[in-house]
């Protein structure tokens, strides 16, 4: 047994177990928060994935299920804040959540001059406004129940300038400051927030930019984008789901009020 209490167990060598937890992961029809459901749900967590689009939550959910996981879909605007409480209401109802992972966003490309004011209302209402909605949703909750753990999805274009990405980049240190500020609030309260700030992920969002925005160049486009990233591609979506497993589990227990690059050495190692 070393400080703190942890004793390595046969469960413990093999992986950062979730049995006996259960997650709510928002974005969880899609991308990122679709492998991050996937991956909690194979290391025993059940799962309830929150997403604007009915279909893609539930064939995630399905897919959980028909392979012996625990899985339910619900439809939300987390833009929306009576939307949330309805459903978080739901999701509580007979049950105890351990964990929320914020992962419904959108993008936007411009600078500030050619981005309106709709598209940066946009941005802010489900990118700043969504994650505040269910964090402020969940952590009564939490406090209730002795505690929980929040995982926030950022991104590296909060913390250096990225050509184009004006209103993306406000959102996105808004929630980084915002996980600062709720793990130093609510440390007392036995519940721990943290952040993940990837580079470039392929997802088929990226898939669908590249061909809306360069077609007949998809594959040099996807080339040119993976270079970015010093070590010469882009992260996998189970390789950031991957580590937010390990961030939701008992190992991950000292760590709070955290942001995690995820970027293939692009913050310190270009040029």
């Amino acid at each position: 047994m070393e400080a703190g209490g942890f004793a390595l167990t046969a469960e413990s060598a093999v992986g950062f177990q979730l049995k006996g937890k259960a997650a709510v992961i928002t974005g969880g029809g899609s991308g990122i928060g679709a492998a991050i459901a996937r991956r909690f749900a194979a290391s025993d967590a059940a799962v309830s994935i929150v997403d604007l689009k009915p279909e893609p939550a539930r064939l995630v959910a399905r897919e959980i299920t028909d392979q012996g996981g625990t899985a339910a879909a619900h439809v939300c605007d987390v833009s929306d804040g009576a939307s949330v409480v309805a459903v978080f209401a739901e999701i509580f109802r007979g049950r105890r959540i351990h964990i929320l992972v914020n992962s419904a966003g959108i993008a936007h490309v411009g600078n500030l001059e050619n981005t309106s004011q709709s598209d940066f209302d946009q941005i802010y209402r489900v990118n700043v406004k969504g994650v505040y909605h269910c964090m402020q949703a969940v952590i009564p909750h939490m406090k209730a129940n002795g505690g929980g753990i929040i995982l926030n999805m950022a991104s590296i274009a909060a913390s250096v300038g990225l050509a184009d990405r004006f209103a993306y980049s406000m959102s996105k240190g808004a929630v980084i400051s915002m996980t600062y500020s709720v793990a130093h609030d609510y440390l007392r309260e036995n519940i721990r927030c943290n952040s993940i700030s990837p580079a470039r992920v392929h997802t088929p969002f990226v898939d669908g930019f590249l061909s809306k925005n360069y077609p007949g160049r998809e594959r040099e486009m996807f080339e040119k984008l993976s270079r970015v990233q010093p070590i010469g591609r882009m992260a996998a979506a189970d390789e950031v789901a991957a580590f937010a497993q390990f961030l939701c589990s008992d190992e991950a227990s000292f760590i709070t009020g955290v942001d995690y690059p995820i970027d293939g050495g692009f913050l310190n190692l270009r040029g």
